[in-house]
Parts: C-alpha cells; sequence; structure tokens
C-alpha cells in the first residue's frame, strides 16, 4: 500500500509513506465531512525530505514514521553526516484532533544544528473535487491565513454559506512561521540528546471547535476504547497463523470504519474515498458482522430508517420508503452541485435493508427492535412492490433519473458492468439477478418473524410473494446452455448473457432449487471463475472480461464471502473450503494479511495476487470477509427466536484446529472448538460455551450434494 491512513469515528489523514501531504494534485490530507481541512502537512530537515526507514498504521489508529537524514555538504563544507539524527513522527486521532509528535535524536559523536521545517497549507477542497469532479458553479474562498510563533489557522467560506477553520498548533516557539504555513526550527543536537515537538491539528465547522486534549492522556483513553470494545467480541485462535492474523486484521479494520451519527455505530464504506454512510456497502457489512457485534446491525438499521426516502425527487432518485445509497455532506453536495445529501440511486440498499432486519432477528432474537422499525420495513416493502418494480413484471429494475446520478446501480455500478454477449452494454431499465436474491431472502426470512410478531396477514403475504418470485424466477434468468443465470435482464426483458459472479449471491438466499444451486456452486469454482484467489467478478470467456477492470474480470473478497455463506449454508463443502482456502492464500501475500476492497483476477499461477491500483483499503465489507469465513467454518446459523442454533462445521485445507469464542449470538454467547480428525478428516465438534438461551443442533454439513 502506497499511502499510511489513520481514522478516529468522522476524521482520517491520508499520507505518503513518508508521512507527509505534499499539496498539489495529492489526494491525501485532513478529512472531516467530505472537506479536506489539511492539504499539505511536509516535514524537510535542511530543506530536503528526510530518508525513510520505516512506516507502519497497522493499528488503524496510530502511525508511526521512522526517518533519517541524508548527507548534506554545502561549499564544499560539512553540513550533516548522513544518518546522524534520527527522526521518529508518530500521530494519533482522538475526539475529532489530531495529535503528532515529531522526535530528533542525535546519533552522531558530535553536536548537530540543522533546521526543521514544517510545511502546512488546507484547501478545503470537497471530496467530490479531490476526485476530480468539475464543479458546476464557483466554490468558496480561503477568507483568512494568519500565522505566530505558536500556531498557523486558516478560515473559508464556502458557497453553501458554511465557514470551515483549521488551526495548526506547537508547543515549541518557532524561529520562523508566515501565513503561508512556512514553520522553522532551529535545532541543536548534543551527543545522544533528544528533543520533541508536539502539534495538533483541529478542525472546525462553524465554531464547532473540538476540545484538545492533553496528548498522553489523549492517546491513553484511544487506546482504552479501543481494548474495550475487542475485549467483548468474538475471540479466534486456529493452527494456521495467516487464518488468525486475517481475522485480526479484519476486526481492527472494521472497529476503525465504525462511526456514530447518532443512532449507534454504524460502518462507513471504506478508506479513502467512502468515510460515508453508504446504502449496501454499510448494510452489508453490518450484516456480515452479526458474529463479531450484533449491535452495528441495529445502529446501521436505525441510521438507515431515519434516512429513508420520503419524497419522489428525481435529482436525487429518490422515492418514498428507498433506502439511501450514499450521504455526504462536503459544499458540493451542501450547494446542491451534486445530488448526494443524500443520494438514492441503489437498486439493491432497499431489499438489503429488509433483510438485515429479518437476519438481525434471528441472530439475536432481538424482536423489539424490529417491532420499533416495522413501520420504515413496511415502507420499504412497499417500495420494493411499487417503484422497484414498476413495469409489475414481478422483478426489481433500476433506471437513473437524476442527470448526475449512477447509471448502473447495483453493487458492480461501474459503466460497463453489465455487459451482453455481443459487447453493447444493457439498456435499462435493468434487473440484476442478485437482487431478485435479496428480495426473496427478505421477505422469506422476514416471515417467520412478521408471524412472532403478531402481524399473521404481513407473514402470509410476505411468503406467498416470495413464492411467487421463486416460481417466476428461474424462467427468467436461467441460461440452459451455460448451466448458469444471466446477470440481468435488460429494458426488452432479454437475458444479458454474461457469465459473471453475481448469480453467486443467490446461494445464501434459498430461492434455487437443489438442482441449479449445484449447478451455480460448479460453475463458480471451474477455472473461467476461479482464479485460485478467489471468485472472479467474470468469467474469463466472456465477452467483456478483463482481470484488470474495476467489475468484469476482478476478485472482490466481500462478493466471495456472500457466495461462501451461501456455499456453506447448503453443504458444498468442497466448493466452500477451496473460496475460503483462495482467500486466506490471497491474503498471506497482502500488507498486514488485509484484504484490500478487490485485487485483479489474473490466475494464481503468478504466485501472488495482482493489485488493484486504487483499491480502498481498508474497506468495510472487505474487512467482514475475514468474520464470514469463521462464521462459514463453522457452518453457524441462527434460529434465535425459535431457540435453536445449528452447526454444520468443516475445516479447509491448511486449517486442522480452529476456536472460536465469545461468539455474541441469541440472548448470550457461544464458544466452539473444532479440529479436524485424522482417521477420516471429519470435523470433530467441542461446545465451550453456551449462554446463548438456545440448544445447538450439530450436523454433518450436506456433502451428498456435491455427488
Amino acid at each position: 500500500m502506497e499511502y499510511r491512513v489513520i481514522k478516529n469515528n468522522d476524521v482520517f489523514l491520508m499520507t505518503d509513506r513518508h508521512g507527509d501531504a505534499v499539496g498539489g494534485d495529492s489526494p491525501n490530507g485532513l478529512y472531516m465531512r467530505d472537506t479536506r481541512f489539511l492539504s499539505r502537512l511536509e516535514l524537510k530537515l535542511n530543506g530536503k525530505r528526510p530518508v525513510l526507514l520505516s512506516s507502519a498504521a497497522d493499528d488503524n489508529y496510530v502511525a508511526a514514521f521512522r526517518l533519517t537524514n541524508e548527507h548534506m555538504e554545502e561549499n564544499g563544507e560539512l553540513r550533516l553526516w548522513r544518518e546522524s539524527v534520527e527522526i521518529v513522527r508518530e500521530r494519533f486521532i482522538y475526539n475529532d484532533v489530531l495529535y503528532e509528535n515529531v522526535s530528533m535524536t542525535n546519533f552522531s559523536t558530535r553536536t548537530v544544528a540543522f533546521e526543521l521545517e514544517v510545511r502546512l497549507d488546507a484547501d478545503f477542497a470537497d471530496m467530490f473535487l479531490v476526485r476530480g469532479f468539475q464543479p458546476s458553479e464557483r466554490l468558496g474562498r480561503i477568507t483568512a491565513r494568519e500565522t505566530d510563533r505558536r500556531h498557523w489557522r486558516a478560515e473559508y467560506v464556502g458557497c453553501d454559506g458554511i465557514r470551515k477553520e483549521t488551526v495548526v498548533a506547537w508547543d515549541a516557539e518557532a524561529d520562523e512561521a508566515n501565513e503561508n504555513g512556512e514553520v522553522r526550527f532551529a535545532v541543536t543536537l548534543a551527543p545522544a540528546e533528544a528533543k520533541r515537538i508536539r502539534f495538533t491539528v483541529t478542525p472546525s465547522i462553524d465554531g464547532a471547535k473540538p476540545a484538545v486534549a492533553e496528548p498522553d492522556k489523549a492517546l491513553a483513553e484511544l487506546r482504552k476504547s479501543y481494548e474495550q470494545w475487542r475485549n467483548g467480541k468474538t475471540k479466534v485462535a486456529s493452527d494456521n497463523p495467516v487464518l488468525d492474523s486475517l481475522f485480526e486484521r479484519g476486526v481492527r479494520d472494521l472497529q476503525a470504519l465504525l462511526s456514530d451519527f447518532g443512532y449507534g455505530p454504524f460502518p462507513v464504506a471504506g478508506l479513502p474515498w467512502y468515510a460515508v454512510p453508504f446504502g449496501r456497502d454499510s448494510l452489508i457489512a453490518a450484516l456480515q458482522m452479526l458474529p463479531l457485534d450484533p449491535a452495528t446491525a441495529k445502529g446501521t438499521l436505525r441510521m438507515m430508517a431515519a434516512w429513508q426516502g420520503e419524497e419522489t425527487n428525481p435529482w436525487k432518485d429518490e422515492q418514498p420508503g428507498k433506502i439511501l445509497h450514499e450521504l455526504r455532506s462536503g459544499e458540493l453536495s451542501k450547494s446542491g452541485q451534486v445530488p448526494f445529501a443524500p443520494y438514492y440511486g441503489s437498486i439493491d440498499s432497499t431489499p438489503l435493508f429488509v433483510l438485515l432486519a429479518a437476519e438481525y432477528a434471528h441472530w439475536t432474537g432481538d424482536l423489539e427492535t424490529v417491532r420499533e422499525l416495522m413501520p420504515n420495513i413496511e415502507r420499504a416493502l412497499e417500495w420494493i412492490d411499487s417503484y422497484g418494480d414498476r413495469d409489475g413484471d414481478g422483478f426489481v429494475e433500476y433506471y437513473q433519473e437524476s442527470s448526475k446520478g449512477i447509471a448502473n446501480q447495483g453493487w458492480k455500478d461501474s459503466a460497463d458492468s453489465v455487459v451482453h454477449e455481443d459487447g453493447s452494454f444493457a439498456a435499462a431499465p435493468i434487473a440484476l439477478v442478485e437482487v431478485q436474491g435479496y428480495v426473496y431472502q427478505a421477505k422469506s426470512r422476514l416471515a417467520p418473524i412478521a408471524e412472532r410478531l403478531g402481524l399473521p396477514e404481513l407473514a402470509r403475504r410476505l411468503a406467498e410473494e416470495a413464492e411467487r418470485l421463486k416460481q417466476s424466477f428461474d424462467r427468467a434468468f436461467w441460461m440452459e446452455d451455460e448451466r448458469f443465470y444471466a446477470i440481468a435482464l435488460d429494458a426488452d426483458k432479454r437475458q444479458v448473457r454474461s457469465v459473471t459472479s453475481n448469480p453467486g449471491h443467490l446461494l445464501m438466499s434459498g430461492i434455487l432449487s437443489e438442482e441449479r444451486a449445484k449447478a451455480v456452486a460448479d460453475r463458480l469454482i471451474a477455472p473461467d471463475m476461479f482464479s485460485g484467489y478467489g471468485i472472479r467478478t467474470m468469467s474469463r470467456l466472456s465477452t467483456g472480461y478483463n482481470p484488470m477492470s474495476y467489475h468484469d474480470g476482478s476478485v472482490w473478497p466481500h462478493d466471495n464471502s456472500l457466495i461462501l455463506l451461501g456455499l456453506s449454508r447448503l453443504g458444498f463443502v468442497s466448493a466452500a473450503a477451496a473460496l475460503a482456502g483462495a482467500l486466506i492464500r490471497a491474503a498471506e501475500k497482502f500488507e498486514y494479511h488485509r484484504l484490500p476492497e478487490l485485487f485483479c483476477g489474473y490466475d494464481d499461477s503468478l504466485g501472488y495476487p495482482v493489485s488493484y491500483p486504487v483499491a480502498c483499503s481498508p474497506q468495510a465489507w472487505a474487512a467482514g470477509t475475514s468474520v464470514v469465513l469463521i462464521q462459514a467454518m463453522l457452518g453457524l446459523e441462527a434460529d434465535a427466536p425459535a431457540g435453536r442454533l445449528t452447526l454444520r462445521p468443516w475445516l479447509p485445507e491448511g486449517v486442522n484446529r480452529l476456536t472460536a469464542a465469545d461468539i455474541p449470538v441469541g440472548r448470550g454467547h457461544l464458544s466452539v472448538e473444532l479440529t479436524r480428525t485424522r482417521e477420516d478428516s471429519q470435523v470433530e465438534v467441542r461446545i465451550l460455551a453456551n449462554t446463548s438461551g438456545c440448544r445447538i443442533e450439530t450436523a454433518e454439513p450436506a456433502r451428498a450434494k456435491e455427488d
């Protein structure tokens, strides 16, 4: 990864590997609420960039950079011998304030003198501008830049009328500082002497300034909050160190990506571009996190309900009952130059909202939260059946109405992601295959919950609607010659006959017959779809295949995780084990054993997964894949309202022992140990603890389905 990023709640800082944000065209900087509050944070020694020794941001909330000086001579005279001075930059974010310590140590045998320069700037750029968007109107302006020897300040008033401010302060008097953000310190160090300068960066909006704390106390409180959160969550230990590291990395990334917008913990989509509420990403991440932290699902549902569509607004692709796609709060959104405050152009967020509510109830037994959300759920169901299916054919379709909205409104939202065999792009309205599975799963899983809530008519209607969808679905989407499902139906109800990963999501939904499910599972792990590091988004035999593309041949971990849930649920153990092993092997090759948003779809014969150049990392639903891996291996399914848990365990090659402790489910927790027996490679289960209030049914995976 060519950048380093740390985040806490609503603020994140992205820099290069040296720890610098250098301004200009670089996207690096300190961001809060879709605005870059610091575009330049650059350190120089005698006017030159220090030499990088090491850098790390593996804790997500703390980053450290170790640097030294290059050899410096001037007019034939020695200024500073190479590697004389060690510079360590340590930084963290706490309560919306960035803290940075710059420590300097003289490791030479002589007294050294040098100039330490810090260069600062704040452009207050909207995230859309950083990503290359061209504004349609004039933007705001910098209204003040001022400095003294202890601080530097910049102020901006946007075209939306909102005032924003950045204040940088330091605890040692500078020898020189100017309004352009050039701050210089004359430093003298005796042999073995060390000095430290502490900086704080405080962003604020309309005068609401966060409080600056004593740095050591702030860091201690920050570490304590992370440790407390982690201590109450699922623990995993196995005989495979990569799996253990992958799981722990995923959990830490998910924790870092949690924010609270007033409704409880909520996973933003990913860093750096999507540190915002995001419909499908946040809902899927919350679904993945059920075996880790069900409270996140609860917070996510409440947040989505609070922003549910209220009116018909083509500019925002909004209709009553629809669940948002993306919520931005920067200048361009606030001034109406882009329709993202919020934007509703997503076909899958609304069924995923209902699906998550149903699965949350099954996992936790918390029917009261679902009762509280039932008005929002019923409005979402109304949207699915009306605006989602405007032509009344029983399938949910999308069509872009906003002039600055998104054309393809499923999770594969790039312009070239829904492509016919002849290479032409499908015309909207488009009915995506996986969305029909989400609708089926949402309705069929909500039906028994509605029954328990005393809503028998709703329960009956949902069950009947799900069954009608199941009956009509195969006739419309099945491609007999491919023994697979089309990715979509286009505006003329023609099948879009690309072979893609999208039908893999159907495996978890229950919409498929056993025969068709087996055909889907077989094709997903065939060589044209399975790279050895995961399942590709598109078959390499399909017209649009490109292993370097965003959606037409790449590998997305979250996509694979939903497929893995289905494979495990249906008992396709060989395919599930192959896929789990592939993801573990891929993680082994990435920094921190972190699965990125996506990577290229090249075959594993290369010996390593090929990185996608602009993948977000960390990304919430990629991080959530690590949790799904454990749930899938346990074969853990919950029906907490009925007081029942089911385990159908299996282990992939390279994993012979797995312990998952303190899994939150039902009214308490479950701890389980899996061990592969040497005699017949079967998996033995030992229940270590069960306070869930549910009885446990342990069964062999249905291997017969693979015969």
